[in-house]
C-alpha cells in the first residue's frame, strides 16, 4: 500500500468527496477491468515513500499473478483453490471476480471461520502446512514487517497485505498482525502467544462489537501463556 499511485479513496486524510467517486470503491462497483483501471492510474507520489489504504496496490499483485500463472499455461480461475486451498483443507472459500473474470483479492472473498483459521495458522506457521511450505520462506516475515513508507508517514499501522499492531490497536502483543475486513471481520495472528483467533461479523453492529472484541482478545492472551513463558517452565 505504498506504490505512491494516485488512487483516491474515503480513508485518505485529505479526501475531498466533491473531486468525484473514490478510485478505491470504483473497482468494487464500476464494472470495469479492475486490472486495467489500477495500472493506468498516474503517480501521486515517488513510489515507498507514503503509505495510504488504497486497493490500488492489491490490484496490481492480482494482475501480476495472473500474468504469471496464465504465462505458465495454467487456468487462472482454479488457481487459489489448486495452489493454495486444497492443501490446507478449505473446501468452501467464494471469491469473487470484476466482469473480467479478476479476482477481487481485495474484497470480496466469503469464507468460514474454520477456513480463515486455516489461513492465520498458515501464516502462524511461517507458511509451512503438514510439513510442505506453500508460502515463500520470508513471506510471513514480510507481511508482518512495518512497511517503510507506513513508518516514512508516522503511522507504524502496516505492513504487507496485513495491518501490524504497532499502535497498540488492540490490547494484545504488538508482535501481532491481522487480516480486516469489512464489516469488523478479523483473522488475528500472534505468534508470541501461538495463537489465531478469527472474528466473524456483519456491517450492521460490526463497529459497535468492536469493544468487546478488544477486551476478548485482552482476556485470550492473558489465558494463554506467552510461548517464552512456557519454555523457561521446561
Amino acid at each position: 500500500m505504498s506504490s505512491g499511485l494516485r488512487f483516491r479513496a474515503p480513508q485518505d486524510p485529505d479526501f475531498n468527496p466533491a473531486l468525484g467517486y473514490p478510485d478505491h470503491i470504483y473497482v468494487y462497483t464500476g464494472a470495469v477491468n479492475s486490472f486495467h483501471w489500477a495500472a493506468t492510474r498516474p503517480l501521486q507520489w515517488p513510489p515507498n515513500t507514503v503509505g495510504r489504504y488504497r486497493n490500488s496496490d492489491p490490484v496490481l499483485v492480482n494482475y501480476l499473478v495472473r500474468l504469471g500463472v496464465e504465462g505458465r499455461g495454467e487456468e487462472y480461475l482454479n488457481f487459489p483453490q489448486r495452489a493454495l486451498f486444497d492443501k490446507i483443507g478449505i473446501r468452501n472459500m467464494i471469491m469473487e471476480t470484476d466482469p473480467f473474470g479478476n479476482f477481487l483479492l481485495q474484497g470480496y472473498e466469503f469464507g468460514t471461520a474454520r477456513d480463515w483459521a486455516r489461513l492465520g495458522m498458515l501464516h502462524l506457521n511461517d507458511g509451512v502446512w503438514m510439513g510442505e511450505r506453500i508460502l515463500p520462506e520470508r513471506f510471513v516475515k514480510f507481511v508482518s514487517s512495518l512497511a517503510p513508507a507506513w513508518e516514512a508517514d508516522g503511522r507504524p499501522i502496516y505492513g504487507g497485505f496485513f495491518w501490524i499492531n504497532g499502535e497498540k490497536t488492540f490490547p494484545i502483543p504488538k508482535d501481532a498482525f491481522f487480516m480486516a475486513g469489512a464489516g469488523g471481520q478479523y483473522t488475528v495472528i500472534i505468534p508470541s502467544h501461538e495463537l489465531v483467533i478469527v472474528k466473524l461479523s456483519h456491517y450492521k453492529g460490526g463497529s459497535t462489537g468492536m469493544a468487546d472484541f478488544a477486551k476478548s482478545l485482552e482476556m485470550l492472551v492473558e489465558a494463554v501463556p506467552a510461548k517464552s513463558s512456557i519454555e523457561n517452565k521446561d
